[in-house]
């Protein structure tokens, strides 16, 4: 558990992921759980150039703001990764847990640049958002995944309780990010971090993981590189958080 006397219950911070997580000291955070940019949406790579708004979202103008990071190639996503899950584990204290959301797309990819980052992959959980485009003859495509694992040994005897390992909830409504996930799916995933933990979402999107920490009795810092989606995020944050 860390010592966050001198720290804020939680802040949103304005910047690049992986610059910022250059500029924390070892063992910051009890706790890595994010929903990085998947650098999908598409099967060719003329599909994934597209903007975000067009990938994600059928709400044409309407449709919250598109993001960066997400026409990567493979290879490139898969060495980007590497980086911020190296730095991330570095930062991160001996036995912290790991939650990656993906698709099924990349899903190979992350798998194999949490493993080159020093993580102990452990598994994936789903989540089953149930919506989906239906298409004859073929499985709908209704799950995303977490990838989690921990900083090394990660014991039983953690005061954290049993998760399951499918999470059934429905895309939000009314979304102030694209790829904008369910509070409740959140609050349920940071309990894989032991009470009292520091939680740290380097691609805090709309600000959901920061504030389901929160809720939870957790703390938490988020980094987001949209300056329109980090003050989303922390006006969000502050009207839910409001007496």
């Amino acid at each position: 558990m860390s010592d966050n006397l001198t720290l804020p219950k939680w802040e949103i911070i304005h910047g690049d992921a992986l610059s910022l997580l250059r500029s924390y000291p070892a063992g910051s955070f009890d706790a890595i759980i994010t929903d990085p940019p998947y650098a999908s949406g598409g099967r060719t790579q003329a599909e994934k150039n597209k903007s975000t708004a067009q990938k994600y979202s059928s709400m044409g103008e309407n449709a919250p703001p598109a993001f960066d990071g997400d026409a990567k190639d493979q290879r490139s996503f898969t060495s980007w990764c590497a980086e911020w899950l190296s730095e991330c584990r570095r930062i991160a204290k001996p036995g912290a847990p790991l939650c990656v959301f993906i698709d099924w797309r990349q899903l190979p990819s992350l798998t194999d640049a949490i493993q080159w980052a020093g993580w102990i992959w452990r598994g994936t959980a789903v989540w089953d958002k149930g919506n989906s485009r239906p298409q004859k003859g073929r499985f709908r495509a209704q799950a995303e995944y977490i990838a989690w694992g921990s900083n090394g040994d990660m014991p039983i005897s953690r005061p954290v309780p049993c998760l399951p390992g499918v999470f059934k909830y429905g895309n939000p409504q009314n979304r102030i990010h694209l790829t904008e996930k369910p509070l409740q799916l959140m609050r349920d995933i940071v309990r894989i971090t032991e009470p009292g933990g520091r939680i740290l979402d380097p691609f805090a999107g709309s600000g959901t993981t920061v504030l389901a920490a929160v809720q939870e009795g957790y703390s938490a810092t988020g980094f987001e590189m949209s300056e329109e989606y980090t003050a989303r995020a922390v006006e969000r944050i502050e009207k839910e958080l409001a007496p």
